[in-house]
Formats: C-alpha cells, structure tokens, sequence
C-alpha cells in the first residue's frame, strides 16, 4: 500500500499511550486487508480483538474501538501515528495523547536484560490506592526466559489478557482492550514478595504488594451472590432495547430455566461471559433454558444507554433478550 496522507499501512504498529504519571502504556496494534478495506485488531498476547469501524474525520482518522464507547484519533504520517484515545463514557469525557510507529514489534524493550528472576506461579496481592483502600487479587504469571504473559484475578472479574516481559528483575505487563489502559510493574523484595506499581488510563494509579503463594484462593463465588432474607425468587420488570416493558414473570419465560446475566458494554469480562453465553443459548434455546441481559450503562438517559447495548447484540449477535436496567 502507498503511503497517503492518513491511511494506515499493514503490518504491526506499536502504540504507546501518555499517562500523566510520566510513564507509556504499550500496546500493539495489526493492521491488514480484509475484504477491500483496513481493519485493526488489538493484540494481547493471545488475544486479538477486531477493530474495523475506521472513518476519515476533518483532518483525521477516527478509530471506534470495538462496542465500547472509546475511540483512537489520529493523524497519519507514513509508519507515524499521533492522537489521543478519547473515553466517552465517563461522567467527564477524557483523553489519554498517543503515538505510533509501524514496524515495532516490541511492546517493552526490544533486547531486554537477561531474566534473573522467575516470576512464574500464583501470588496473593494486594492493591492500594493513594487515599490507602485496598483489595485483594491474584497474580498468575507465565513466564519463558524474558518472555512473560499473565492475568490478575480479582473477586469481581479479572484484567485479562497481560502480556510483557521481565528484564533483569523487573516485570512489566501492559494490556489495552479498546476501553482499559493498564501498565502493572514490579521488582523483588526477597525470594518471595514483590512491590510494584499499576498505571491505568490517564490518571489512574495504585501501588501493590504480592507474596508467592501456589495455593492462592479467592473467596467462592457462592458466597459473593445471594438473595437477601426473605426472599426465594428474583422479580424485576425493565424496558428492552425498543423500551417495552418486560418482566421475568411474563409467559415466555415461565416454567423455563432462566440465566439473569448482569452485565455493561464498559464491562471487558462482560465481553467475555457474552461471547461464551452466545452459542450456549443458541444450542439450548429449545431445551427450556432462557437468558436475560440485564445491562448496568454508564449513561442514565435510557437512548443512550439502549444503543450502546444494540451496537453490542449486533456485533455479538445476542439473541436472547437485553433490558435496561439502569446506571
């Protein structure tokens, strides 16, 4: 492909977002050709998410990131790129400044120190932010020589696909799924602990503290969901997508086994559940199981908060019911 004035060139671009704490969060970013026009997909270790909702702008190119309410703005230059990820769906709007360049493959360093520390294995961590709260999660990290993939386990969901690498003793991991930022780093303390620091977005920042535990647990999810005292049954009546009222008690679903999914177009581990649940209801959906979407948006006008979940069952092809059930 030529080179032309915002037209984005095949192959791998490296992405790095400006966080206000003075550090990049990488990611990277392939583009090619399918079916006469350029698609993205966002790469995280495994995973790549298809981007092609790609639209000249003025001046620019505009990136719609997947079925979150997040683009990439930019101006091309041949393999340079810079612009600015821009939140839409946050009580105030943001932006994060980025650059690009095709050709760079290397997410962190390209020739890293040799590993002298072995991150692999389970780790008991705490987060904590500035104002001093806490939580507690998982680490669980894969690492081959300076090579170093993962994930943090938390009681409500997980941060996904991490990919990175250790040079010398210092672990970085960085991931970006269209609408989540996020940089962990850290260094030993020890034979078994660890101090690190997490960056997400623009602004965002926690610190954390890990101890190696290979029989690290959450809490059981049977424990976290469970009706109130009193109460043997769930009822609820929402508005679908069309703002038609509908209710569990309504003769569609009576007699029927019924998944209550709760879920949000902001939600990655949301993304993941539906794209499993998908194929699930359409192989049972004449066995007498139903499902219903029960979508938790960050907008409260009903319009809004309705198309984001439309532009949601279409990409993902929903064909069980969603209702909004409010912010």
């Amino acid at each position: 492909m030529t080179s032309t004035e915002n037209t984005i060139q095949t192959g791998t671009w490296r992405v790095a977002l400006q966080h206000t704490e003075g550090v990049e969060i990488p990611f990277l970013m392939e583009a090619e050709e399918k079916d006469g026009k350029t698609v993205l997909y966002l790469v995280n270790g495994e995973e790549r998410i298809l981007v092609d909702d790609i639209q000249q702008q003025d001046d620019s190119v505009k990136i719609g990131l997947h079925i979150f309410d997040a683009d990439l703005i930019a101006k091309v230059d041949g393999d340079k790129m810079s612009g600015r990820f821009v939140k839409n769906d946050t009580a105030t709007p943001y932006a994060v400044p980025f650059t690009a360049e095709r050709g760079n493959e290397n997410r962190f360093a390209a020739n890293p120190a040799p590993a002298t520390y072995d991150f692999n294995g389970k780790w008991d961590v705490v987060f904590a932010d500035k104002e001093g709260s806490s939580y507690k999660a998982i680490g669980v990290f894969e690492q081959k020589d300076t090579y170093v993939t993962g994930t943090f386990l938390t009681e409500t969901g997980d941060y996904r696909y991490l990919e990175g690498q250790v040079s010398g003793n210092e672990l970085k991991l960085s991931t970006f799924d269209g609408n989540h930022a996020y940089l962990f780093t850290a260094k030993p303390e020890g034979d078994s602990t660890l101090t690190g620091d997490f960056y997400a977005g623009m602004n965002g920042y926690e610190s954390w503290t890990a101890k190696r535990n290979p029989n690290a647990e959450l809490a059981s999810a049977d424990t976290l969901t469970y009706l109130k005292p009193g109460y043997e049954s769930l009822s609820f009546t929402f508005p679908n997508l069309q703002g038609e009222q509908v209710s569990l008690s309504d003769d569609k679903y009576k007699g029927k086994v019924v998944i209550v999914q709760l879920l949000g177009t902001w939600c990655p581990n949301c993304l993941d559940e539906t794209q499993f649940l998908v194929p699930y209801y359409n192989k049972n959906k004449d066995r007498g199981m139903e499902i219903i979407g029960l979508g938790f948006e960050r907008s409260p006008e009903f319009e809004k908060a309705a198309a984001r979940l439309q532009k949601m069952k279409d990409r993902l092809d929903i064909n069980y019911d969603l209702l909004v059930w409010g912010i």
